[in-house]
């Protein structure tokens, strides 16, 4: 049996067909087509209360992209540019992501992902990184991923699983890691300095990615969730 990875969706207001506009449990489809294509088998999981009861299914866990983590999570208040704060989402990422933990699977945080990863160890966030860097390079026109180099650490794990040091990567964020968490390395970064892949140093399976993966044209990070998830499996 191919493995099972769960994959956390959106909550929020959509409208399809000629006569619907409701509240939907969504994701980007091109989550579930880089993980399908890698062989593994994604499953959506809504941020509801009581989603953590899917771990048992679960061979390996992606923490998608999305709105921006609510601040009071690491300390802070929340900024100006801070939008699409959704506690309930929060809360079920949390739960998921120390669920995945407990039970050994891999883990790879996109984006928001990536930062959820971050937060859970203690890490903060800048809340609008043009505010930091001066620029908007890393979200440069709505709704559109455009792309920057970024440059990963020799050796290390993400440098292993994507098969290089210097790559281009599809962007499309307004936050990123500040402080880094316990037990959290940085192992990539933009020409500007901010932080664009983090591992978790005493557990294996985990890797985060500021960029999103889905919507260019590597999978290694979807293979390597893959691979790690039906070791576990068989």
């Amino acid at each position: 049996m191919p493995p099972v990875v769960g994959i956390t969706a959106y909550a929020e207001q959509a409208r399809w067909g000629e006569a619907w506009d409701l509240p939907a449990t969504l994701l980007p489809r091109h989550y579930a087509d880089s993980v399908a294509a890698t062989g593994a088998v994604p499953l959506l999981l809504p941020p509801v209360a009581g989603v953590t009861g899917a771990l048992g299914r679960l061979d390996g866990l992606l923490l998608a992209g999305g709105g921006d983590i609510d601040p009071g999570r690491y300390g802070a208040p929340t900024g100006t540019h801070t939008a699409g704060v959704q506690a309930g989402r929060d809360t079920a990422e949390v739960d998921l992501l120390a669920g995945a933990l407990a039970r050994g699977l891999p883990v790879l945080g996109v984006c928001r992902g990536m930062q959820l990863l971050n937060v859970c160890r203690g890490g903060t966030l800048n809340q609008h990184l043009p505010d930091v860097v001066g620029h908007t390079g890393h979200r440069q026109r709505t709704g559109i991923f455009d792309t920057h180099p970024v440059t990963v650490a020799e050796h290390s794990r993400t440098a292993r699983v994507l098969g290089r040091t210097m790559l281009d990567v599809p962007t499309y964020h307004h936050q990123s890691v500040a402080d880094l968490g316990r037990n959290v390395a940085a192992t990539a970064w933009a020409e500007d300095g901010t932080i664009e892949a983090i591992e978790y140093t005493d557990v294996f399976n985990v890797l985060g990615v500021q960029w999103h993966p889905e919507m260019g044209t590597d999978p290694a990070l979807f293979t390597w969730l893959t691979e790690r998830a039906a070791e576990g499996a068989t």
